[in-house]
């Protein structure tokens, strides 16, 4: 796939990824878990590689946040868990060890990586092991449903259209 239909995904991925914002998150009290986003991060990863998951995720996180739908703790666990994703499906094409990679990166690396901003940005010191469970279950349902649709579009030989 080239650079411009690489990058023409990924700001449809985004897109599409803020708009459902407005729509389906669970609130965390000074966070809000959000399941599309690690479906997009995972779908971003087998599609688009490391680069472009990463950018999908920086720019979901940003635009969310500019919309007031999003918070700081976006930012760490969507682009670590889009970066881990990407990279264990780019070295095995194994859809279950891009989920997994979804999931340990937003639900333990992410939300591990929001103590710093909790500390620094918004003076709270139990965001350190607080939002791992439900960083964990948000990455969890989302990368779940985003392993159910590429299964079925690689079940369908869909995604060969796609990513060709």
């Amino acid at each position: 796939m080239n650079k411009t239909k690489k990058l023409t995904y990924t700001a449809i991925i985004a897109a599409i990824t803020t708009a459902s914002s407005t729509l389906i998150y669970i609130p965390l009290g000074f966070a809000k878990a959000f399941p599309i986003q690690h479906l997009a991060n995972v779908i971003s990863a087998v599609m688009l590689g490391p680069a472009y998951a990463v950018l999908q995720a920086f720019l979901t996180s940003t635009m969310r946040n500019l919309l007031g739908t999003g918070s700081l703790f976006a930012y760490p666990g969507s682009i670590i868990g889009a970066l881990l994703a990407s990279i264990l499906y780019s070295k095995t094409k194994n859809l279950e060890l891009t989920a997994m990679g979804e999931v340990i990166g937003t639900g333990l690396l992410g939300a591990m990586a929001t103590y710093p901003i909790g500390i620094l940005f918004l003076g709270q010191e139990a965001t350190l092991f607080g939002l791992i469970p439900a960083f964990t279950a948000s990455s969890f349902v989302g990368a779940l449903l985003a392993y159910v649709v590429l299964k079925v579009l690689v079940r369908n030989k869909a995604i060969n259209q796609v990513l060709n």
